[in-house]
C-alpha cells in the first residue's frame, strides 16, 4: 500500500513518523509532501520517508492520502490536487472544521475519512476520532484505523457531530490540562518552590492522578470524595473551585471549542 501524507506540520509529521514502520507499508516507504524549502532539508534526511516537493510526482500513485495542512489552506491546495487524483483512491483529513461533503465536492471523489487527532500523538498517546463517507469500505476503514492506531488510539464515531464534539474534548482538551498546570505552577512558585521544584510537583502530581485511573475503574468524582476528607485542606480547595463555578465553567469551555469547530465546517 502507498500512502502519502500533504503536509509536513505538526499533525503531519507526528502521523508519518507513526505510520512509516507500519507493516501495512509493507515494502512502500511512506510519502510525503511539503513546500517548505527548509522542511524538505530536514525531512530528505531521514530514511524513513519519500520526500516531494511536486504533487505530480507523488499523488497519483498514492493508494491512501492523509490531508494535514491548516484548514484555510484547504482551497488552494484542492484547486492543485483535483486534476492528479482517481476515485479510487482514499483521502484521511486531519484537517478540523473541514467537512467531507466540502473534500467530496471540491476534489470529486467519493472515499474520505475525516479525522480528529490530537498532540499527544507526538508521544504515541494521541486519541483520533474518525468517521467515513458512505463509500469508504469496511476493509479500508480497518485499514485506515490500524494507521491512526500508530500514534495512540482511535475511536469510531458515526456522524461528523461527533468529530465536532471531540474537537471539544480530545482534540483542543490538552491545552485545558496544560492550562491548569500552569496555574498551579505558578501557585508553587508564589508559595516559594524553585522553578525545578515546581515543575516536579506538578508534573508527578499529574502523572500519578492518571496512572490511579487508568488502574482502577473508580470515577473522578469518587476519587475526590477519598482524597477529601471533611474540614481538611483538599475539601478546601474543592469548595474554592465550586464557589467560583469551575465545573461549569471547564464544560462552556469544551463547548466554545466544539460550537468553533461547527463554525469553521461553515466557513470553508
Amino acid at each position: 500500500m502507498k500512502v502519502l501524507v500533504i503536509g509536513a506540520g505538526n499533525m503531519g509529521l507526528t502521523y508519518s513518523e507513526g505510520m512509516a514502520t507500519s507493516p501495512l507499508l509493507s515494502k512502500h516507504k511512506l510519502r510525503i509532501y511539503d513546500t517548505d524549502p527548509k522542511k524538505i532539508k530536514l525531512l530528505v534526511q531521514q530514511p524513513l520517508f519519500n520526500v516531494y516537493d511536486d504533487l505530480e510526482d507523488c499523488l497519483p500513485k498514492a493508494d491512501v492520502v492523509f490531508i494535514a495542512v491548516k484548514p484555510y489552506h484547504c482551497e488552494d491546495l484542492f484547486k492543485k490536487m483535483k486534476p492528479l487524483i482517481n476515485n479510487d483512491q482514499l483521502f484521511v483529513s486531519l484537517m478540523a472544521g473541514v467537512t467531507i461533503e466540502l473534500i467530496q465536492d471540491q476534489l470529486g471523489i467519493e472515499k474520505v475519512i475525516r479525522t480528529m487527532p490530537n498532540l499527544p500523538a507526538q508521544v504515541g498517546k494521541g486519541v483520533t476520532s474518525y468517521t467515513e463517507s458512505e463509500a469508504v469500505s469496511k476493509l479500508e476503514l480497518i485499514m485506515v484505523r490500524n494507521l491512526l492506531d500508530t500514534t495512540g488510539t482511535s475511536i469510531h464515531v458515526e456522524t461528523e457531530k461527533f468529530i465536532d464534539a471531540s474537537t471539544g474534548i480530545s482534540g483542543s482538551g490538552p491545552a485545558y490540562v496544560f492550562y491548569f498546570m500552569q496555574s498551579m505552577l505558578e501557585a508553587a512558585l508564589k508559595m516559594g518552590f524553585s522553578q525545578f521544584d515546581s515543575k516536579i510537583l506538578v508534573r508527578s502530581t499529574f502523572e500519578g492522578a492518571i496512572e490511579l485511573f487508568n488502574q482502577n475503574d473508580i470515577s473522578p468524582e469518587n476519587w475526590i470524595t477519598r482524597v477529601a476528607s471533611k474540614g481538611g485542606t483538599t475539601q478546601a480547595a474543592i469548595d474554592s473551585l465550586d464557589a467560583n463555578n469551575v465545573n461549569q465553567l471547564i464544560q462552556d469551555a469544551a463547548y466554545a471549542a466544539f460550537n468553533r469547530a461547527v463554525e469553521l465546517g461553515k466557513e470553508y
